[in-house]
């Protein structure tokens, strides 16, 4: 984490009258411009790329619709048990998602920002409390899905990131361990 500044407070108000009789130090923490650029992506984007392995070890791609639990600190996503990442991320849970930023036109998709997260996915028991986090934050993001939580197929699955790679640019790219990371998730929110 970066270093802390303090912000020299000059103005005391006692008994509703400003009094210049002495300073407080309050602390400010500096958040390095990546961090804000991808705790911002994490919030625009609604969908990743999720990366699991079949039964015979080959990487298989799909699309998911994803939240951020921050009281975990993990990325949330809810399938359906027919589905085949489904399977592959319970036969084996290592996983990776790919978030990226929209397209623009005219502008080069070379510079999209994008992060790489690679970690552990695990399907939560229902009714437990970390369903209950892993559920609320979903559906903050994703109301219109509250009638399949309901549904008997799906599941909700917490994704623990282990590391994370960071494309915010030309030039602007960075490694991020799982201690970086769940603080970034944390402070995101769905």
């Amino acid at each position: 984490m970066a270093p802390a500044h303090y912000l020299l407070r000059g103005h005391v108000f006692l008994g509703g009258q400003a009094a210049s009789c002495c300073a407080i130090l309050v602390p400010m923490t500096h958040e390095p411009r990546l961090t804000t650029a991808l705790r911002a992506l994490l919030a625009s984007q609604r969908v990743a790329a999720l990366g699991t392995l079949d039964a015979q070890g080959l990487p298989f791609v799909s699309m998911v619709p994803f939240a951020v639990e921050p009281l975990q600190g993990s990325m949330v996503l809810h399938v359906s048990g027919l589905a085949l990442h489904t399977r592959n991320l319970q036969a084996a849970p290592q996983v990776s998602l790919m978030v990226m930023e929209a397209e623009k036109a005219g502008a080069p998709v070379h510079a999209l920002a994008r992060v790489t997260l690679v970690g552990v996915a695990g399907v939560l028991p229902s009714d437990t409390p970390a369903w209950r986090d892993a559920r609320k934050a979903y559906l903050e993001r994703f109301p219109e899905a509250e009638p399949m939580t309901q549904l008997g197929d799906f599941l909700f699955v917490a994704i623990t990131v282990d590391s994370a790679r960071q494309v915010a640019g030309f030039g602007a790219a960075r490694s991020l361990d799982a201690q970086d990371m769940a603080q970034v998730l944390q402070s995101t929110g769905s």
